[in-house]
């Protein structure tokens, strides 16, 4: 069982259209709020290596690409910190307050409290205007498919490629090109932050419709060789880049540096150079710890 097993089950409680997305989508005027929460640990979520301040960093980053990939702006920030040492607040806080600085955002407050391991949830507020907001679930046959970012930038720096390390500990979301994608027309987005392939399933099932993607245009890790650097591009996860579909005429978008790797067509599931991509990629699980469902062990603490 993984994570988006237990999601069916909240879906069942709540509705499946409240958790289709990468952020919950709350109407409010001519504008809608997206509000998303994330909780990253020691054991399972932060690299050997890190610094308290990458660590604050990062749990910012990864709430801020989730209201990215909505087309949204982010606004507010709220961090509560589990710690088995005090000390490490003032860190943390200050990796997480640059980065909400660096995307437009406030740290306004959160909570502290005792624990066995450093355990960071972090919750953001984003807005965007009604008519500019993208979720997974409006990909039409037609479109193409696209992405921004190199692919599997991550998962290199945890495997020992040290130019890849700050693209790990330090993710960069694609803020000014989720905003700029939405004002295009684009039709579905979410961020990559579980891998490409997982990413790909994730939204063609939302919008109930099949995806074909060509290999040859996939974004490869730099300095990676073959065949690393096309597992990492695909299956790799963290590296916080935009998936999203757009109508032919809306692309290129202005302001975005992205690359079409695919299509949507008819149907359901994902292919690959025309055979299937398996649904491979990061995921909490209860029946073996976190990691890559291929079986690759990638704990990172």
């Amino acid at each position: 069982m993984d994570d988006r097993d237990l999601v069916k089950v909240v879906a069942d409680v709540i509705g499946a259209d409240r958790t289709a997305d990468d952020c919950a989508v709350i109407p409010f005027g001519d504008e809608v709020l997206v509000l998303s929460t994330d909780m990253l640990h020691e054991t399972t979520d932060f690299p050997v290596g890190m610094t308290d301040y990458e660590r604050g960093w990062m749990a910012a980053a990864v709430t801020i690409s989730d209201i990215a990939s909505m087309g949204a702006a982010p606004v507010a920030l709220v961090l509560a910190a589990g710690l088995d040492r005090p000390e490490r607040l003032r860190g943390i806080t200050t990796g997480a307050d640059d980065c909400c600085t660096e995307y437009g955002c406030q740290l306004v407050g959160g909570d502290v409290d005792a624990h066995d391991e450093c355990t960071l949830v972090s919750t953001g507020l984003g807005r965007v205007a009604a008519k500019h907001l993208v979720r997974r679930t409006g990909a039409v046959p037609g479109d193409v498919v696209g992405v921004v970012g190199a692919c599997g930038c991550a998962q290199a720096g945890l495997d020992g490629f040290p130019d890849h390390w700050k693209a790990l500990v330090m993710p960069r979301p694609r803020v000014r090109e989720g905003q700029a994608l939405g004002t295009a027309g684009a039709t579905a987005m979410m961020d990559i932050s579980d891998g490409l392939a997982l990413s790909l399933h994730d939204l063609a099932a939302a919008s109930g419709v099949g995806i074909e993607v060509l290999m040859k245009g996939v974004p490869l890790p730099a300095g990676v060789p073959e065949p690393a650097a096309s597992q990492y591009a695909l299956f790799g996860g963290g590296d916080f880049g935009l998936l999203f579909t757009c109508p032919p005429a809306c692309w290129p978008a202005p302001g975005v540096d992205g690359v079409i790797i695919g299509r949507v067509v008819e149907g359901a599931g994902v292919l690959l150079d025309g055979k299937p991509l398996p649904a491979r990629g990061y995921a909490h699980r209860w029946d073996g710890g976190d990691g890559y469902d291929d079986g690759n062990a990638v704990h990172s603490g």
